[in-house]
């Protein structure tokens, strides 16, 4: 018997994107075409590359596409012709207009990396951890006009550990929210899904980050701090100063070691025992690795070798 499938138009352009096409490559459902951001410069030599989606696309032999713009008049006909059942985005990284939400006859889906109505929006993962969440998952939602605001199809739960970062955790939920979407898909291909609306007074946001959110407050609880550190591994990662040097903090880790001492001020530093920083509770926290700016990343032992910062010295603001 051959099991029923579906024509899908694949929305995707980071990393995160990249296991959901790869399970639909995998699957009885048939990938049409993918859409993609244009290519872009990156790295330090602003080279222009190619993206993880696009990639995979030309590796398996599929129609690509990468407008600049999603304007009716110049998209339409190329994204019609494809001749998808359905869209399915994941990360794709641009608001999709009115028009294309009703171009194929099934609509399109997301694949969010939240329980959605929690943190609606473009740093999902980055928030939960940052605000301590034991845990999040993945949400397959119908794409509706307002910002992750779709009915829900289905939802899968992941746990967060103490010292997962956001690095990890997205690995972790684009794995999960393949295999969900795939499965979401082969229901769909048999007949109706039940589509739960989101209650919109349960809802909570995730801003998109700027640099400005790795700026470490002292002042706040040792865990806080953790939270912050992690959950913005591996971009734009917390960061102090002290004596106006900028340190980059890729890791952290939580002590019981109490200490009296006024919050930022480096109360352990040595190669043997490690970099400690009083936080705002009375209680110190590890710098486990970290980057001097302009500088390569190193473990603080390391770095505390070459004798770059002492017991007594204040991480500050500026």
């Amino acid at each position: 018997m051959v099991k029923p499938s579906l024509r899908v138009v694949f929305f995707g352009t980071p990393a995160f994107a990249v296991p959901t096409l790869e399970r639909l490559l995998a699957s009885s459902h048939r990938v049409v075409g993918v859409v993609t951001q244009p290519d872009r410069p990156r790295g330090r030599g602003h080279q222009i590359t190619v993206g993880p989606v696009k990639a995979v696309a030309v590796s398996a032999g599929l129609p690509v596409l990468q407008p600049d713009r999603l304007a009716r008049d110049q998209f339409e006909a190329p994204l019609t012709r494809l001749g998808a059942d359905i869209g399915v985005v994941a990360a794709y990284g641009k608001l999709l207009p009115d028009w294309l939400l009703a171009t194929p006859p099934r609509g399109l889906v997301n694949v969010h990396a939240s329980l959605l109505p929690r943190y609606r929006g473009a740093s999902p993962i980055h928030r939960a951890i940052m605000n301590g969440d034991l845990e999040t998952g993945v949400t397959i939602m119908r794409v509706a006009k307002a910002m992750d605001a779709g009915a829900i199809l289905d939802q899968v739960r992941v746990a967060i550990g103490g010292d997962d970062t956001t690095e990890v955790m997205s690995q972790r939920l684009a794995v999960e929210g393949a295999a969900l979407l795939v499965k979401t898909l082969d229901r769909m291909a048999i007949g109706p899904v039940t589509e739960t609306p989101q209650i919109e007074a349960q809802a909570t946001h995730a801003p998109r980050l700027t640099k400005t959110d790795g700026l470490i407050d002292w002042s706040r609880p040792a865990a806080a701090i953790h939270n912050q550190v992690r959950g913005l591994c591996p971009w734009p990662h917390a960061y102090s100063f002290v004596a106006g040097t900028r340190y980059i903090i890729h890791r952290s880790k939580l002590t019981d070691q109490p200490t009296l001492l006024p919050a930022g001020t480096v109360a352990q530093a040595s190669a043997a025992d490690g970099l400690m920083v009083a936080c705002g509770d009375g209680r110190a926290l590890e710098l486990v690795d970290v980057q001097l700016e302009g500088k390569r990343l190193l473990p603080a032992r390391d770095l505390l070798a070459g004798g770059s910062l002492a017991a007594g010295a204040r991480f500050e603001n500026a």
